[in-house]
């Protein structure tokens, strides 16, 4: 299947630095998923009636967000690519969707927001560990 990243990845005139391709593609576009997740439940969160009750909810999705649309971009650029660099978004990423997923988790049996966030955020998480594990 044809998307947007693997579209773009394909016109890039370089090597993508012994990283995995189909793996690279996954996890920038887990990472723009679960940014568009959070962001959204947090919003809803919001909109809650027991809102001070997902304050942590709230913080959690908000930085999550910001994580995963840093290490989308950062994944995006190619020229003059650092795998410390890399390595160093992957994992935090992994570990703010962890902590974001186990936060949404808490509340998903009351906020279905909550639970689909709680699953991209899993998503997430699982790419960019799968990505860290493959590079070189």
């Amino acid at each position: 299947m044809t998307t947007v990243v693997r579209d773009m990845l394909d016109t890039y005139p370089g090597a993508l630095s012994g990283m995995d391709r189909d793996k690279l593609i996954r996890c920038i576009e887990e990472c723009v998923a679960c940014a568009q997740a959070c962001t959204a439940c947090a919003d809803a969160c919001l909109s809650e009636e027991m809102v001070a009750d997902l304050t942590k909810c709230i913080r959690t999705d908000t930085d999550c967000a910001d994580v995963c649309r840093t290490t989308a971009a950062v994944l995006s650029r190619r020229t003059g690519y650092d795998a410390a660099v890399t390595r160093a978004v992957l994992q935090a990423c992994a570990t703010v969707c962890k902590v974001c997923g186990d936060e949404c988790a808490s509340h998903a049996d009351q906020h279905d927001h909550c639970r689909v966030c709680a699953d991209a955020c899993r998503r997430c998480e699982q790419a960019c560990d799968a990505l860290l594990s493959s590079l070189v």
